[in-house]
């Protein structure tokens, strides 16, 4: 009994030595093999990026899209790829791909074929970022033509985002890249635009990479819906360029635009360029949205209008600026005129952008009681953001005396643009509330979100403030914004054309980490010019802010205001509902003592009216191309944009011009009547469709 017992016992113990050594054996000597054996098993379901959707321009033009790009890979031992298909037909697969590509020989095609189904590759790599016609043409290869289990052709489509237009509106299109904080509309729609994820079953195989097992996927992506912004895109072009020529003319640091439709808030035109190293300009950052700084003179219109609507001054009031230099508090202000200005009115004060001016009107009011005055601030819709659905807006700043850093004279401070934080966005929103009577509404870059044809969501304008003062002091503010076109600081604006209304500023930026405390020893500037077009009408309001013009010139008016002008041209220069109908010749004819004049090539109409003794105005212009206005006893020259790639305008020309310059864009040109052109199909300011017909109306 004991012997057998000891028998047992020693054979279980065996066995279990025997267990625990190929236990061992398995998980060192052969642990790789069986690894890699579980690995090839395994098969997950992995997501298929669905086809983002496009960002489109208020005219349908494509701001942003996905391009398909395939990746194209070889399952060289497919179960239906024989062997005497594969050496039958290798050599003319090889001479089509090296056609194709044009990247190696046939025979080296040939070699790595053929050394791949040697090897037994599933997952052999043939070429990475495959165009789409390259694709269609590989599908009919031989072999590839089997299909993927006989031919053993696998297909992998990525999606690259491309941007039609390269820099226009670079940063406000934005980008939605994996593992970056979004930016831009990209950004901000990316639920709408990236649609739904489809699901494809991988196998895991040899070097961590995963084939597709089936050649359609099991559960389809759904393609992501599309954008419709309010960006113009042939305004956004004169934005993005006349603020680039004013960069590099003055070697500024950077600097934005922004142009709004007054009555819906709608974005038509935003450029943000900064300088790099290199001294080259590129949209880096949307300073426009997310710059918040120190406004200077632009923000005297609230202050006064914070005056206005207490009831404390009028605009024919007078004030005392003196010789240009006065003290508040130990602080020393001046005037950028040497010796001041003198007793002048109220309207003065802010057309020549007096700061001592205003500075006296706000201490006269409220140095009792500054909280009143910062109150009266807030209740313009001052000090809240926006509300942009783009991310990135910058917090303003309104200071009040509960705040650590507030002064004897902080109020004074604020009320010249310093000691407040603004975004260009949020002084914009705040003037196209003044054009737009007193109602604030709120910016918007997107019109609808559509499903191919259908629209998913349309979007309305939104309102931020009902009335932001009353009807009293909006006329007041926007006689003070044309006086300063009118006589004061931004007169070299004005013009024979239209009006514009608006304000400029010259302010100095701050240097120290606070922001308040000191401006260093090296000067900088920032040039901002902000306002509204016509003046008696308001179409469009902008605003223009240049950070450090290192040149001598610094002032906003010869700075900023020159972008303005660009702009404000060419949309009154395209735009037909800036301009009444022409009248015929014979309602000219019969108001005038002299012969009516067609517009046209400038050099040619001063010869004529030498010759003829006709008085000129045209205020030096230098334009090869020009409007006219027939007078009682004079012709008045405007300026006429005429931009390369853009329909020109033609109304009130001779034929004899309008078809040399329409020609030479590339339309062909029907007329129909005679006199001087009253019509033309094709609207100025679209974009040249080369060999498209275009029919002009004669009076």
């Amino acid at each position: 009994m004991l012997t057998r017992s000891y028998v047992v016992y020693m054979a279980i113990a065996l066995l279990g030595c025997a267990i625990l050594g190929k236990a061992i054996y398995i998980q060192v000597v052969e642990g790789a093999y069986w690894r890699e054996k579980a690995e090839n098993l395994t098969t997950v379901y992995r997501d298929i990026e669905a086809v983002r959707g496009n960002i489109y321009s208020d005219d349908g033009s494509m701001l942003a899209t996905s391009i398909p790009i395939y990746e194209v890979r070889m399952d060289l031992n497919a179960d239906g790829l024989t062997d005497e298909v594969f050496n039958a037909e290798v050599d003319s697969l090889s001479i089509d791909l090296a056609g194709l590509f044009k990247n190696q020989s046939p025979l080296e095609w040939k070699r790595q074929l053929v050394s791949a189904r040697q090897k037994g590759e599933r997952y052999h790599l043939i070429k990475r970022n495959v165009k789409f016609h390259q694709m269609k043409a590989l599908r009919d290869f031989p072999i590839f033509e089997r299909g993927r289990y006989k031919g053993g052709l696998i297909v992998l489509q990525q999606n690259k985002r491309e941007r039609p237009f390269r820099m226009l509106a670079a940063r406000t299109i934005g980008y939605d890249r994996e593992g970056i904080a979004p930016v831009g509309l990209e950004g901000a729609y990316r639920a709408e635009l990236g649609g739904v994820s489809g699901k494809r079953l991988m196998q895991k195989i040899s070097g961590g990479l995963w084939m597709p097992i089936n050649d359609e996927n099991e559960v389809e992506p759904q393609d992501g819906y599309d954008v419709h912004t309010t960006i113009n895109l042939n305004i956004q072009d004169v934005a993005e360029n006349a603020l680039l020529d004013q960069l590099k003319r003055h070697d500024a640091d950077h600097g934005c635009v922004i142009l709004m439709e007054v009555e819906t808030g709608e974005i038509k035109a935003i450029a943000n360029l900064s300088k790099d190293d290199d001294g080259d300009y590129y949209e880096y950052y949307n300073y426009a949205i997310g710059e918040s700084a120190e406004p200077g003179s632009t923000f005297k219109l609230p202050s006064l209008i914070v005056a206005l609507e207490d009831g404390y001054i009028d605009l024919n009031d007078s004030v005392d600026a003196g010789n240009g230099e006065a003290e508040f508090f130990g602080e020393r202000m001046r005037d950028s005129k040497e010796g001041g200005y003198g007793k002048i009115s109220v309207e003065d004060v802010f057309a020549l952008s007096s700061n001592i001016g205003v500075m006296r009107l706000i201490e006269k009011y409220y140095a009792n009681e500054p909280a009143k005055f910062i109150k009266g601030l807030r209740k313009l819709g001052l000090g809240d953001m926006v509300g942009l659905e783009i991310a990135g807006e910058g917090a303003p700043l309104i200071k009040d005396p509960s705040d650590k850093s507030w002064s004897l004279i902080s109020y004074l401070w604020t009320s010249i643009g310093y000691e407040v934080k603004m975004t260009p966005m949020q002084i914009l929103t705040f003037y196209n509330a003044i054009a737009n009577d007193g109602t604030m509404v709120k910016p918007k870059f997107v019109r609808k979100i559509t499903d191919k044809s259908s629209t998913i969501k349309e979007f309305d304008s939104a309102v931020i403030e009902e009335k932001v003062c009353s009807a009293k002091t909006v006329k007041a503010a926007r006689q003070l914004l044309e006086a300063v076109v009118d006589h004061g600081t931004a007169k070299n604006l004005k013009n024979k054309n239209y009006s514009i209304a608006g304000k400029t500023g010259t302010a100095r930026v701050a240097q120290s980490s606070d922001g308040y405390s000191g401006y260093g020893t090296t000067i900088t500037y920032q040039a901002s010019f902000a306002g509204y077009f016509p003046a008696n009408d308001p179409k469009y309001s902008c605003i223009v802010v240049v950070n450090a013009p290192n040149r001598s010139v610094y002032y906003a008016s010869h700075v900023a205001g020159p972008i303005f002008s660009e702009i404000a041209d060419k949309i009154y220069a395209t735009s037909i509902k800036f301009h009444d109908e022409l009248k015929s010749t014979e309602e000219i004819t019969s108001t005038t003592k002299i012969p009516v004049s067609k517009s046209g090539n400038q050099r040619d109409l001063q010869k004529v009216f030498a010759g003829i003794d006709v008085k000129v105005e045209s205020d030096n212009l230098d334009n090869l191309w020009v409007v006219t206005q027939t007078g009682h006893d004079k012709v008045e020259m405007g300026r006429r944009s005429i931009v390369d790639n853009m329909v020109p305008n033609v109304l009130g020309m001779s034929a004899q011009d309008a078809v040399f310059l329409l020609e030479n864009s590339g339309l062909k040109v029907q007329l129909r009547g005679r006199g001087m052109i009253k019509k033309q199909s094709v609207a100025p300011g679209e974009v040249v469709r080369r060999g498209q017909q275009i029919t002009l109306e004669l009076s």
